[in-house]
C-alpha cells in the first residue's frame, strides 16, 4: 500500500551553530596550517556567525590571507536559505602551505537585505549582542589564482557552500 510523509523542520540557533561549527572547523585547519587565528577568535567568529544566521541576516563570509588588498588563500561561505543545498560534507580540505610571507588574516562578513532593512537603532542593538564588533570595509580583490567549489553544509533546510580561492602553483 503506498503512503506519503510529510516533514517539517524549523531553523533554530541550534542549527544556525551547527552550520557556524562547520566554519569554525575551517578556521581551526586554517590556523594549524597558517597560525592564525587564534583559539578566542575562533570561538568569538562562530558565534558571530551563528548570530547572522539564524536571525537571517547572512550573504557570504569570508576568511583567509590578503597581500597588497589581494586574496592570497581564502575560504568564502555563501548562505542558501532556498534549500537548493542539501549535502552536508564534513569540513576540511582546507588547502595547506601556501607561501603566505608578507600576508595578513583578514575576516569578511557581507549582510543581507534583511539586515539593510533594519533601522540604525536595530542594526545597533544586534550588533551590541554579538561577541565582536567589526568595522566596515570592502574585502580583498582577487590575486593570482583561481576559485574552486569544494565543500557544502547543510541544516535544516539552509545551507553554506564553501569556494576556496587558491593561488596558481
Amino acid at each position: 500500500m503506498p503512503y506519503t510523509t510529510t516533514s517539517t523542520s524549523t531553523f533554530t540557533i541550534t542549527n544556525a551553530r551547527y552550520l557556524a561549527s562547520k566554519v569554525a572547523a575551517d578556521m581551526h585547519l586554517c590556523a594549524q596550517y597558517y597560525g592564525k587565528p587564534s583559539e578566542q577568535r575562533i570561538r568569538e567568529y562562530a558565534e558571530e556567525l551563528a548570530q547572522y544566521i539564524n536571525e537571517g541576516y547572512l550573504a557570504e563570509y569570508e576568511f583567509g590571507y590578503k597581500k597588497d588588498g589581494k586574496r592570497v588563500v581564502t575560504w568564502l561561505y555563501k548562505l542558501d536559505a532556498s534549500g537548493r543545498l542539501t549535502t552536508d560534507d564534513r569540513p576540511g580540505k582546507v588547502i595547506p602551505y601556501v607561501d603566505i610571507t608578507g600576508a595578513t588574516f583578514y575576516n569578511f562578513l557581507t549582510t543581507n537585505s534583511a539586515y539593510a532593512s533594519l533601522s540604525s537603532a536595530q542594526q545597533a542593538i544586534f550588533e551590541a549582542g554579538l561577541p565582536l564588533q567589526r568595522t566596515h570595509g570592502e574585502p580583498p580583490s582577487d590575486g593570482n589564482g583561481y576559485w574552486t567549489t569544494d565543500r557544502n553544509y547543510y541544516s535544516a533546510g539552509q545551507g553554506l557552500g564553501r569556494q576556496t580561492f587558491q593561488p596558481l602553483l
